[in-house]
């Protein structure tokens, strides 16, 4: 008997039909995703959002009738939110900063690979964030350009703690990081928790947050 796969229902925003064509039809190529549903404006999506209840909403940012950010927002105040991915074709830093700001668990360019895509939607459905490779650089300069040069903040958290925090900063996954520190990811998660509670914080991108806006990680350590 063939094991069940857990499929990841999505929800696919974008005002152009073209666009919702093409990722309907890659998503399509993958056993453990589906889409639920398409809109076409933000409002819609908030809507589907609510209806469906998938598990992550791929965003177009520059949404008609209402902002995709704005949806974002709105989408994300519901109880037992799903998880969103700002999709755009350009990489500002204003768009980065205001999609980090608003609480989204990833943020891909349109031209990215499937595979960027994939490994996103499947992030996001763990509750990690993934950034697309090519506007992680530009994340970092924006907070470095933001934040001033201050001592990183006394935090409560243990020297692991610490380190699983910057490895998330950096954009790594659970299994990453459990690769990179040489333990397991039930370890890593138990770390993530606790960190997360220290802090005060509710889910992985709020810690990716902190992380840059508190000066606790800091351009080279990402670089490094």
């Amino acid at each position: 008997m063939s094991e069940a796969v857990n499929v990841i229902g999505i929800l696919i925003a974008d005002d152009q039909a073209m666009v919702r064509a093409g990722l309907r039809l890659v998503i399509g190529t993958q056993p453990d995703l589906a889409v639920l549903g398409e809109a076409s404006d933000g409002e819609r999506a908030v809507e589907l959002a609510r209806s469906l209840r998938p598990d992550v909403v791929l965003l177009d940012i520059a949404m008609p009738r209402l902002d995709g950010l704005e949806a974002a927002r709105r989408i994300l105040s519901a109880p037992e939110p799903p998880r969103v991915i700002a999709l755009t074709t350009y990489d500002t830093d204003e768009n980065l900063d205001r999609a980090l700001h608003t609480g989204v668990s990833g943020f891909l360019l349109k031209v990215s690979p499937p595979e960027h895509l994939f490994a996103a939607i499947r992030s996001a459905a763990r509750g990690e964030v993934l950034l697309d490779p090519a506007v992680t650089g530009r994340v970092v300069d924006a907070y470095r350009r933001a934040q001033p040069a201050a001592p990183p903040p006394e935090t409560g958290l243990t020297a692991r703690e610490e380190q699983v925090l910057r490895l998330v900063a950096r954009g790594l996954s659970n299994g990453e990081i459990a690769d990179t520190l040489s333990i397991t990811e039930a370890t890593v998660s138990t770390h993530m928790n606790r960190l997360l509670a220290k802090l005060g914080l509710r889910d992985r991108a709020q810690a990716v947050r902190y992380a840059y806006e508190s000066g606790l990680v800091r351009p080279g350590d990402a670089a490094s």
